[in-house]
C-alpha cells in the first residue's frame, strides 16, 4: 500500500515522502499511530499544494541541516571494546556507542537519527547521521580492542605445546612396540613350563 509519511522514520523515509509498505505494517502500526496516512489521489493533491507553499520553509530546514553537518567534517571515531582472544566482541558496538563517542568530542546528536550496522568484532565500520532527506553524513568508525594484550597472548599459548609435543608421539609409539614385544617373549618362554607341570591327582 502507498502511504504519505507524517514524520521522519529512519530506514523508511522522511516526512511528506510517499512510500510503499506492506498492508499489515501500514494498517496495524503506521496509520493508527499517526505516523502516516493513505496516499489517496486527494491526499497527494493536498500534499503537492502544501509542499509548494512550504518550499521556503523546507529550504531553510535543509540549510540548517547542512550547517549541522559541517560539524562532522573530518570526524572519525575509534571506539574501544572488550574483545575475546578470537577477536569477537563481548556484546556489540552500535549507534548508541557512536553517539556517546561523539559526545566525548563535544558533538551532541540525537540517537534517533544515527544508524550503524552493529559491530560484533574489531574492524572498520561506518555510521550514518540522517539530518535531512538530502543531507546525510557518513562517519568512519574503527572498533579496537580494549584489551589487546589478551589477543596477542592467547594464540601463542595454544600453538607452543603442539610444536613441542609433536616429536614425542613417535617416541611413545616405539616404547609401546618394545613393551609389547617383551610381553610376547615372556609368554612364549613360560608356555612350555606350564605343560611340564605335573597334573594334580
Amino acid at each position: 500500500m502507498e502511504l504519505i509519511l507524517k514524520e521522519d522514520i529512519i530506514g523508511l523515509g522522511y516526512k511528506n515522502d510517499i512510500v510503499k509498505v506492506k498492508d499489515g505494517y501500514g494498517r496495524n502500526y503506521l496509520i493508527p499511530t499517526g505516523k502516516a496516512v493513505i496516499a489517496s489521489a486527494m491526499a497527494k493533491k493536498v500534499l503537492a499544494e502544501n509542499l509548494k507553499q512550504q518550499a521556503h520553509k523546507l529550504a531553510v530546514l535543509k540549510q540548517n541541516a547542512e550547517e549541522k553537518a559541517k560539524a562532522f567534517e573530518g570526524v572519525a571515531l575509534e571506539i574501544a571494546a572488550k574483545v575475546s582472544s578470537t577477536g569477537q566482541l563481548y556484546g556489540s558496538v552500535g549507534a548508541a556507542q557512536v553517539v556517546a563517542a561523539l559526545a566525548e568530542k563535544g558533538i551532541e546528536v540525537d540517537r534517533k537519527i544515527v544508524t550503524m550496522r552493529e559491530a560484533k568484532q574489531i574492524g572498520e565500520y561506518e555510521a550514518t547521521v540522517h539530518f535531512h532527506k538530502e543531507v546525510e553524513v557518513k562517519i568512519p568508525v574503527t572498533v579496537v580492542a580494549e584489551n589487546p594484550e589478551d589477543i596477542e597472548k592467547a594464540p601463542k599459548k595454544e600453538a607452543a605445546p603442539v610444536a613441542e609435543e609433536a616429536p614425542a608421539v613417535e617416541e611413545v609409539a616405539e616404547e609401546v612396540v618394545e613393551a609389547a614385544a617383551e610381553v610376547v617373549e615372556e609368554a612364549v618362554e613360560e608356555a612350555p613350563a606350564a605343560e611340564e607341570a605335573p597334573a594334580a591327582e
